[in-house]
Parts: C-alpha cells; sequence; structure tokens
C-alpha cells in the first residue's frame, strides 16, 4: 500500500469522523452528514485546511454552490403537491396510455391523454401574454420494434420564449405513454401512475409556474410518446430540434420520480438521482482520442450539466440530495434523455432513488397478496412536488445564465507549470464575465472558482497536469453557466 497517496483520503475520513462525533457527542445520538451539509456556509472552514485534502495547492477560492435567489425561492414555494396528485390521477383515469391504444376517444387512450395534456398546457399559455405557445408534434410511425401496425406518435410542447436570449432552449420533459408486463398488450388497464404520469405531472406543474415569468432563455415544457415501444417520441422531439439547428443546451427527463419507497419498503424522501453519460458517443475520432488521453472521460456536457444541478438544486430550498450517478442510465434501462445525447445534446435523467419493480411494467393483479401493478395509491405527491422544485431550480438557473462558453481549449504546446486558456468569447447581453474553475482529479464536482472578468483568453499560476479546469460564464444578474471541458487546442 503507498501510504502518501492515502493521505488525502485518510485525512478526509478523519475530519469527517471527528466533525460527527463532536457535532452529536453530548448526545450520543448516531447521524449521517450530507453533502447539502458539508455546502452549507455554517459547515466548519476547517474541513478545507487539511493540506492532504486539498493538494495541489492552487489560486482562488472555495466554489460556494449558486443559492435560489428570492424570485427563484418563491416559484419553487408555489409547487403543489395537490395539483401533482391531480395531475396524475387525471393521466391514470384514462385506463390505459399505451402508444397502441385509441386516439379517437375522450375518455379513454393515449389520445385521450394527448388532449388533455394540450388543454392544460393551453390554459397555462393563456397566462403567457402570448411568450408561451403549445403545439401537438408528431409523425406516423410504421411497422417497427415494438409496433406490429402503423400508428400515430404525438408529443405535446409548451415552448416559452426567452425574453434575452430565445435562440438557446433548455428541456424538460416526462413521457405520457404506459404499458403493462407484455410490451405490446395495448388493450389492459396500464395506469402508468410512476411511470410516468409522476414526470409528466412536473412538466405541466413546472409549466403552470413559469408561464407567467420571462426567463431569459427559452424553456421547453413536454410530455412525449412511444418511450416504452423504442423512445419514438423523443427521438422525433430530438431530431426535430437538430434539424432545424436549435441550440438545445440542456434536457432533462423525469421518468419514474413518483416514489420515495422501494421494493423492500426503504424510504428515502429526500434523493433523487440524476444519470449522467460519460464520454459522448457522437464526439468525433480525434476528440474521444483527446479526451481518452488527457483523463476528460469525467468531463462530458452531460456531468457538467449533472455538476450544475447539484450546485443550483441541492439545498435547503428543496430539501433534496442529488447524487450523480456516472453512467447513461440503469442497467437494462432505458429513457427520452438517450434521444437527446443521441442528437449532440448535453441531457440527463431523474428517477427516484429505490425503485419497486412490482409496480413498474406490471399488469394489474394480486398475486400470493402481493398487489402488482403500477397504480396511484404507491405514489408520494409531497416527493414528486420536491424531484419537481430540483428542475424548477435547474431549469431558471439554466435559463437566466449566460449561455455556456464556446471552443474553450487549454495551450499544450509549451512545457509550463502555468495553464492558458482561450474561448471565443459571448455576445450574450446577460454576461459581465468568466470564471476559470478547477478540482483535483480525483473530486467528483468542481472546488475553486478563480474570476478573470470579461476576456477570452487567461493565464493561471497553476498547472494543467495536476488538476481538472473548466470555464464558465458569470451574468450580470450572478447567475452561472455550467462549466466547459478545456480541451487541447490544435
Amino acid at each position: 500500500m503507498d501510504f502518501a497517496a492515502s493521505v488525502p483520503s485518510i485525512c478526509l475520513l478523519l475530519l469527517f469522523f471527528c466533525f460527527t462525533f463532536a457535532k452529536h457527542s453530548a448526545a450520543y445520538a448516531p447521524y449521517t452528514l450530507n453533502r447539502r451539509e458539508i455546502l452549507s456556509p455554517s459547515f466548519p472552514t476547517t474541513f478545507y485546511t487539511c493540506p492532504a485534502t486539498s493538494w495541489p495547492p492552487g489560486i482562488g477560492s472555495p466554489l460556494l454552490p449558486q443559492y435560489p435567489d428570492a424570485e427563484l425561492q418563491a416559484m419553487l414555494g408555489e409547487i403543489s403537491p395537490a395539483n401533482i396528485q391531480a395531475t396524475i390521477e387525471k393521466l391514470v383515469s384514462f385506463g390505459t396510455r399505451h402508444t397502441l391504444s385509441t386516439q379517437d376517444s375522450s375518455t379513454r387512450g393515449i389520445g385521450a391523454a394527448r388532449d388533455w395534456i394540450a388543454s392544460r398546457f393551453r390554459t397555462y399559455a393563456a397566462a403567457s401574454e402570448g411568450r408561451m405557445t403549445v403545439e401537438v408534434i408528431g409523425y406516423e410511425q410504421g411497422v417497427g420494434e415494438r409496433i406490429p401496425f402503423p400508428v400515430r406518435i404525438s408529443d405535446v410542447v409548451a415552448t416559452l420564449e426567452g425574453s434575452v436570449d430565445p435562440g438557446r432552449y433548455y428541456v424538460v420533459s416526462g413521457h405520457h405513454d404506459s404499458r403493462v408486463t407484455d410490451v405490446e398488450s395495448f388493450m389492459d388497464d396500464a395506469p402508468g401512475a410512476d411511470d410516468d404520469a409522476s414526470g409528466v405531472a412536473i412538466s405541466l406543474e413546472l409549466a403552470r409556474i413559469m408561464a407567467r415569468k420571462k426567463p431569459a432563455a427559452t424553456i421547453v415544457f413536454a410530455a412525449v410518446a412511444g418511450e416504452e415501444q423504442n423512445l419514438y417520441g423523443s427521438d422525433f422531439l430530438a431530431q426535430t430540434y437538430k434539424n432545424a439547428s436549435v441550440d438545445v443546451q440542456g434536457m432533462f427527463t423525469n421518468d419514474i420520480v413518483g416514489s420515495s419507497t422501494g421494493d423492500a419498503g426503504m424510504k428515502d424522501p429526500d434523493t433523487v438521482r440524476i444519470f449522467a453519460q460519460g464520454s459522448p458517443t457522437t464526439e468525433s475520432e480525434a476528440m474521444a482520442s483527446s479526451r481518452a488521453t488527457i483523463g476528460g472521460d469525467n468531463d462530458s456536457p452531460a456531468r457538467q450539466l449533472a455538476r450544475f444541478v447539484v450546485e443550483v438544486a441541492e439545498n435547503d430550498v428543496t430539501q433534496m440530495n442529488i447524487p450523480v450517478i456516472y453512467r447513461l442510465d440503469r442497467y437494462l434501462r432505458g429513457g427520452d434523455h438517450r434521444s437527446f445525447l443521441k442528437a449532440g445534446y448535453a441531457a440527463c435523467r431523474f428517477t427516484e432513488p429505490n425503485e419497486d419493480f412490482k409496480h413498474q411494467h406490471q399488469d394489474v393483479r394480486v398475486e400470493n397478496g402481493t398487489q402488482y401493478g403500477d397504480l396511484i395509491e404507491f405514489v408520494d405527491f409531497e416527493y414528486t412536488a420536491r424531484v419537481g422544485k430540483v428542475n424548477g431550480a435547474a431549469l431558471w438557473s439554466l435559463a437566466n445564465a449566460p449561455s455556456t462558453p464556446r471552443n474553450v481549449s487549454v495551450n499544450a504546446t509549451l512545457l509550463s507549470n502555468d495553464s492558458q486558456f482561450s474561448w471565443v468569447m459571448g455576445d450574450d447581453m446577460l454576461l459581465s464575465g468568466y470564471e476559470v474553475v478547477w478540482r483535483p482529479t480525483e473530486a467528483p464536482f468542481w472546488t475553486h472558482q478563480i474570476p478573470v472578468g470579461m476576456v477570452d483568453t487567461v493565464t493561471v499560476n497553476l498547472s494543467k497536469d495536476n488538476v481538472i479546469f473548466g470555464i464558465r460564464a458569470v451574468g450580470k444578474n450572478g447567475y452561472k453557466s455550467p462549466a466547459v471541458f478545456a480541451f487541447p487546442s490544435a
């Protein structure tokens, strides 16, 4: 064992236990320290002072989370568990929302659900003074995987146009289709309360609240179809944006965000997972090779987006912990964020922490005294509302920050212990300058920030060989963009 290499971990562990014991030794009460507490301003600064945990020593100040301002706090306070419940109850009332189910009835099937979702979006858009528009877009899907006969795939899309940078988009989505055990069984009831009426409820609730606001960039609230068959609806939406050269800088899918109780009865009402893909599959061979060479596999656009979510949404306003899962999705599963990743956009997935597979993709039945089926009785509306707060904090913070920097590079042509960066100066009206952010190579989140002002090149006295660097934009309103990983210049 290399003792010197283990010192940082040992020191961090000792600090963790010392602080935990000191805080609770009087009552001898067990206690678990979470990241929200560590990032709190009240956490002792001595936590950061162990030399072994902060190697290499560098310039800049500790990076503090972006705390929701008064306007955002008020918006998040409007998210209503009762509204979430009413939406899920209504979607479940359509019996089935299977992609292959009837589209002609007003009371049953995916067509009825689609029309109701569109009507709700239009109601909210009426309060937007023309800033929000609602469309039902789609196409005829021919016979294909899990599609035994031609069917109409329809997405319901509410677009809230940005007031400053309307060409920059952020998308939040849930899928309104449902299924039972047999993925092609479209006649049986498929309530789909958790999977994924819960995600659609978040899109609708955020649209209700934000329709009356004026985000700087455009926010899209969507409910897509065909997810259970093969991501057909999200594929169509992502490709529609790609074909129109829409600048989608972030996408979130909320899929199975309705329950805080797992299959063994474990309860975790304060956690939502965010799944973030590593190295993008859409990168060129040269860029993928460069990323592998410099150790940038943990700094994909999706993972920068996930880090941003933690920074702006893991706090006492949302009351949620947000573990970043470093993979595309769960084993044997998929989601609509994959469609946006495939189109070259940064995208992540939110999912509850402990899934109960008795209540997913199951025929509704009682077997040996156990209830199966995705029924509304297993949904925790308070939990889903808190997941909505996480989404709301992330979307609003993204849409009101400047655009992410473009063409960020580090000069790798010189042997030097300094690091020189360059990027394209933005013309964003929100922009007031830039920051260099960095972290030790083993750290999961950015740890330090260096304000550099309104420049497009900077040299910092810290070696690119020893840490991970990124560049982020800073707005006049204090909002900050996700960071962009610095690739070696050509």
